[in-house]
């Protein structure tokens, strides 16, 4: 007896370390009275008799005790850690970045102007002074990202936002005006094949509308919205 409790939880264990190694976020559900244990992918998440709890633990990412129809339960939440991604090593960025180090966020700033992309300007923060289109493959992005397109200039900006809309990351900002952003639609169309639909997934005017002016507020805002879609989508 004790044999197959041990063998059903190190069938666990190696389930968990496949889907964290694949970055897909799982939970462990312990009942607290017999100690039987089961996981639950994130995409088996749907079909749970405790899919309302589940999804609400995956959107804190915090662990924790419910009383469920199974009964008391821990639910042991595994979500990968997010990253922020952004081109542009502009003002903005200065602030942006270690906002976003502070909530958790592994941050990249990817710029190919090595007068903008430097250690001085970006002590703590990892800078790659490459194209994006070069860059941010390798960096794996995906559902667990946010992207945020900052420097105005189309042959950056572009090629970036381009991946982002490729992939499934939870959120994509754009910094511009109204007029620069019906310009990038427009490139993103008919040079880059995109619809409508794909393109409504960019926010911009970036950020949530809080007055912002200095780079620092804008900052506030951008990292405002980002915490706001990723607290509203389950993980």
């Amino acid at each position: 007896m004790q044999f197959a409790v041990d063998a059903m939880k190190l069938d666990i264990l190696k389930t968990l370390n496949e889907e964290r190694a694949a970055r897909r976020a799982v939970i462990v559900v312990t009942n607290q009275e017999s100690g039987a244990q089961r996981l639950v992918k994130s995409t088996e998440i749907g079909g749970d008799p405790l899919k309302t709890v589940l999804e609400q633990h995956l959107r804190s990412g915090k662990s924790g005790i419910e009383e469920t129809p199974e009964g008391r339960v821990f639910l042991t939440v595994h979500v990968p850690s997010p990253k922020l991604i952004m081109t542009g090593a502009v003002h903005i960025s200065q602030t942006l970045a270690p906002m976003g180090q502070l909530l958790g966020y592994d941050v990249t700033i990817v710029d190919p102007r090595t007068a903008f992309a430097n250690v001085e300007r970006f002590p703590d923060v990892k800078v790659i002074a490459e194209w994006p289109d070069v860059a941010l493959p390798p960096l794996g992005i995906d559902r667990y990202t946010a992207f945020v397109a900052l420097t105005h200039d189309p042959k950056i900006d572009d090629p970036g936002l381009d991946i982002a809309l490729k992939s499934d990351c939870f959120y994509i900002g754009a910094l511009s005006s109204r007029k620069t952003h019906a310009r990038r639609v427009t490139r993103l169309k008919e040079e880059r094949g995109f619809t409508d639909n794909d393109i409504g997934r960019i926010h911009s005017p970036i950020g949530l509308d809080i007055g912002a002016v200095s780079p620092a507020e804008i900052a506030v805002a951008i990292i405002g919205e980002i915490t706001k879609r990723r607290r509203e989508e389950p993980a």
